[in-house]
């Protein structure tokens, strides 16, 4: 079977008549994000409201509150949770299949939403947290990787960037609901956002009830056929066309040299060798730690009480206001990723992040509380600065953790990078209040916070520079070969050469690298490849 340049270039997932199935069905699993953004959102705005300081907290006089202990502890431990739903998103993942992963999560979820629907009490609202965090875990690990491996690998980023979107969506609705029932004098003050969680649970799970399996899982899992169907489903071609064929060789190419090298365990994704999977997944778990790094869950957290302590009136149409700027700057981040690559973003991010946030500081210390130019200028720096994380490192830092590992080590690589993720989330989340707050055992940093993020976003500067290399409009199996033969300094040349020249798993061998790192082109002979093929 020959198999030239023009049909190498359209294989599978990429033929352009067929390029909106896979689209459509891998978008939608994005929908796992309004879960985690949903979640994450209105913690912010719960631990303002009165009612359920009431409940929950200390009453002292005609007013309720709670000490910074509690307050880290409620708002901290749900990424306790989700720290171990991440790790455990590997074994899901393996074993019971990106899909019914999915599913599986939204039911540990459900019942963590409930057990905080109906408690009265602290202790079993903070055990409803954990087990909503679990979820939460489970799910912002196999939403990305199913994306990852379903989606069409020309428009793969910006499928996957719909994730962190749809987080963005998640936080806004959260503030929404919370300015809605805030003012509540019952216990549906708190409980209406809450409950309202199970919506999305169900509409996530009926929903992949009705999604293929990821096709590149089931040829691990020695599913052929039914990886051919999946993959028939996700670009519309016959199970039996050459071109979809072509696309299946390609990953069962790639699964067998990674086979060769022996079973995966936890300790070969930090094996170094000519895989690069160390670096890989040291790249995977650092990228997680310095999105979490650049301070954004410090206003999506906290960012109420934030803007209340610094003077702002009606901090929750504030709140709303910054998530509306989050939730439509991703769209040009989603667009932007694909036109620009991963790696220029990240970087364009990182520089403005790190302006804004030192801005910030600069202000917050310099004005009073009653200048209201100071305090204009602080709420326009802050959206300024989320506008840039939501369209660069917000996005990327899960489109990158989900291209970058090989098939045999995905689910575990993946599994620990988004536990970073979520181990910084409850460090920053856990130690805030103290760094924040005034009075006995607290720093009082107020907004001298922003110093410290300033200072993180400048080391997501020169991480981005040394360790993430550019993967824009490659396969998988590509950036196979592209960590094999390149360093993320020189991976924008040698992409372009891998596209120009279109190799694919099943021919590794077409480049070869250089004694001083040149890569020196090989004839690709096409007789081989069909031979191969």
């Amino acid at each position: 079977m020959a198999v030239g340049p023009v049909a190498v270039a359209n294989i599978g997932a990429n033929a352009p008549k067929n390029k909106f199935a896979g689209i459509i069905m891998t978008s939608f699993a994005a929908f796992g994000g309004i879960l985690y953004g949903y979640d994450t959102g209105t913690i912010s705005g719960i631990i303002a409201m009165n009612d359920w300081l009431c409940t929950f907290g200390d009453v002292a006089g005609d007013s309720c509150t709670i000490t910074s202990s509690t307050k880290s502890l409620v708002v901290s431990i749900l990424s306790a949770g989700t720290f171990f739903g991440a790790l455990a998103s590997a074994p899901v993942g393996d074993y019971l299949g990106r899909k019914w992963g999915l599913i599986f999560s939204c039911l540990i979820f459900s019942v963590g939403v409930a057990m905080q629907t109906a408690a009265t009490a602290l202790p079993l609202f903070v055990v409803g947290r954990v087990f909503a965090g679990l979820g939460v875990g489970l799910i912002s690990t196999l939403v990305p990787m199913y994306q990852s491996e379903c989606s069409p690998k020309w428009i793969r980023g910006a499928v996957v960037a719909a994730y962190q979107w749809a987080i963005t969506i998640g936080l806004l609705l959260a503030s929404v609901v919370n300015n809605a029932t805030q003012n509540r004098p019952d216990h549906s003050s708190y409980r209406i956002p809450i409950g309202i969680q199970f919506i999305w649970a169900a509409v996530l799970s009926v929903g992949m009830l009705f999604l293929p399996e990821s096709p590149r899982w089931l040829v691990k899992r020695g599913r052929d056929a039914d990886a051919a169907h999946a993959l028939s489903r996700l670009t519309g071609l016959s199970e039996t066309d050459p071109e979809l064929e072509v696309e299946l060789n390609d990953v069962r190419a790639n699964l067998e040299a990674e086979k060769a090298l022996g079973e995966s365990s936890y300790l070969d994704c930090f094996r170094s060798g000519h895989n690069q999977i160390r670096f890989r997944t040291l790249t995977g778990i650092f990228i997680q730690a310095w999105q979490q790094l650049t301070g954004i869950n410090f206003i999506f957290y906290y960012g109420t009480t934030f803007f209340q302590n610094s003077g702002i009136k009606n901090s929750f149409l504030i709140s709303v206001a910054t998530n509306i700027v989050n939730v439509f700057m991703t769209l040009p981040g989603m667009w932007g990723i694909e036109r620009f690559g991963r790696r220029r973003l990240l970087l364009v991010g990182a520089v403005g992040m790190c302006i804004c946030e030192y801005l910030v500081a600069i202000i917050g210390v310099t004005i009073s509380i009653d200048n209201k130019s100071g305090q204009q200028a602080l709420i326009a720096l802050v959206c300024i600065y989320i506008a840039f994380f939501a369209s660069t490192w917000g996005p990327i830092a899960y489109v990158v953790t989900g291209e970058i590992f090989p098939l045999n080590v995905r689910a575990k690589a993946m599994s620990m990078s988004v536990a970073s993720n979520w181990l910084w989330n409850f460090g920053i989340g856990y130690a805030t209040p103290y760094m924040v707050d005034s009075g006995p055992g607290n720093a009082d940093l107020q907004s001298k916070v922003f110093f410290v993020w300033g200072s993180t976003c400048f080391c997501c500067i020169i991480f981005a520079f040394f360790c993430v290399p550019e993967t824009k409009g490659l396969s998988l199996e590509q950036i196979d070969i592209l960590y094999q033969n390149t360093t993320p300094i020189q991976s924008v040349a040698y992409r372009r050469r891998l596209l120009v020249e279109n190799v694919h798993a099943s021919d590794p061998e077409s480049f070869k690298v250089g004694e001083r790192g040149n890569h020196e082109h090989v004839e690709h002979d096409q007789a081989s490849v069909s031979e191969k093929v």
